[in-house]
């Protein structure tokens, strides 16, 4: 285990590595989606079933992973996962149907989803030992990640064909995984003395009502703000081009300065955290992007509508993982299982339940619902502020 400050230095480094990385992988498979559509001769339908093989695979492992890393910890497990998600990215390229696609999917978001409890559940762990509130830096390496990911993926798409990109993810994935990954397998996660079981480590073995009632607000919370990531990654876009009248290149800028802020926010979110504490954080930030999201949604101008979602970002920076973090400071692995279940499902619900409102009313309309939901766990975290002491 970890016995001095420099140890915990390498191993918080080591395991934002691992954040990263998750971002930079998933990303670089995100941007080949219209490539790998062309490959397999995918209708828009086929394509939206093949996609829900990530879906489906992440939220079923999420929380198997949990009860693995009670068993065998966290950091063996996030290895092992990071392993299998930087060899599943390579698999999509090599089918030829959609069928096959969707069965290559669920591998790569059985993958991601475990890879997530894992490393939350290590970074849980860390946060308790260094009695500082660093969640969300880990959380900026993962989104970091993910617009590197993003960007060298818009660079090499017109010159590298989709099965030397994401081969390619796949050695830069190993490589770092063989690199930061030794300093996972060194060590036993802070706190857990030798001669004690895994399992008995940061929680206990049944929670009681109060506390499981605790995680799964944490995980309303982050489900309502995991659904406003979900909305503007899908629909952003199209609102600034159809309601706006906005020029293509600035439309796809619109969820660019959504992460962009988001990045800088959680970057600052262990400031914000210190300063503030968790539930003035929690409150302070959903209501911040509940008036981001209205501006997003309601103003008559491009430039406009750019700022709130900028500014729903830097709102919904902190939420989420101050969420997963308290909830596995309650539960362990199980906690942060839930939590990142809920959240999951709420940004997988958000781009659907978007398109319904959409049709019934008007896309600025439906898109005032993430605000609304902004707005929900700010209320929840402020109702609850005695209960989840902060």
């Amino acid at each position: 285990m970890p016995g001095n400050g420099n140890d915990l230095t390498h191993l918080r480094i080591a395991l934002t590595v691992f954040f990263a990385l998750d971002g930079f992988v998933f990303a670089g498979w995100v941007v080949r989606i219209p490539a790998i559509k062309d490959q397999t001769h995918a209708s828009a339908s086929a394509l939206g079933l093949a996609l829900l093989g990530v879906s489906a695979g992440a939220v079923l492992t999420m929380t198997l992973t949990g009860r693995l890393c009670r068993r065998y910890g966290s950091h063996q497990v996030t290895v092992v996962c990071a392993v299998l998600l930087c060899l599943s990215v390579a698999l999509p390229p090599l089918t030829h149907s959609a069928l096959a696609l969707g069965a290559v999917l669920f591998v790569f978001g059985a993958s991601y989803g475990g890879i997530n409890v894992a490393f939350n559940s290590a970074a849980v762990d860390l946060v308790a030992t260094l009695r500082r509130p660093l969640m969300p830096s880990f959380h900026a390496a993962f989104s970091l990640g993910g617009m590197i990911g993003a960007g060298l993926g818009g660079l090499v798409a017109g010159s590298l064909s989709p099965t030397r990109h994401l081969l390619g993810l796949t050695l830069i994935g190993l490589l770092v995984t063989a690199v930061a990954g030794r300093t996972l397998l060194r060590q036993d996660p802070p706190g857990a003395p030798p001669d004690r079981p895994r399992e008995d480590v940061r929680a206990p073995r049944r929670p009681d009502a109060r506390t499981r009632r605790l995680v799964g607000v944490f995980g309303l919370i982050a489900l309502c703000t995991a659904y406003g990531e979900g909305a503007l990654a899908d629909w952003g876009a199209l609102h600034l081009e159809q309601d706006l009248k906005a020029h293509p290149g600035i439309a796809a800028a619109g969820y660019s300065c959504f992460a962009l802020a988001m990045t800088i926010g959680r970057a600052g979110g262990t400031t914000l955290l210190e300063r503030l504490g968790r539930t003035p954080t929690l409150v302070v930030g959903g209501s911040t992007a509940a008036a981001g999201m209205l501006l997003g949604s309601l103003a008559p101008s491009v430039w406009a509508a750019l700022v709130g979602f900028a500014v729903t970002g830097l709102g919904l920076a902190n939420i989420f993982p101050v969420a997963v973090e308290r909830a596995g400071a309650l539960a362990g692995p199980s906690g942060v299982a839930i939590a990142s279940t809920l959240g999951y499902g709420g940004m997988l619900l958000g781009p659907p339940a978007i398109g319904f409102m959409a049709d019934w009313f008007s896309l600025p309309t439906a898109l005032t619902s993430v605000a609304a939901l902004a707005a929900v766990a700010a209320l929840i975290a402020l109702t609850t502020r005695r209960s989840a002491a902060d």
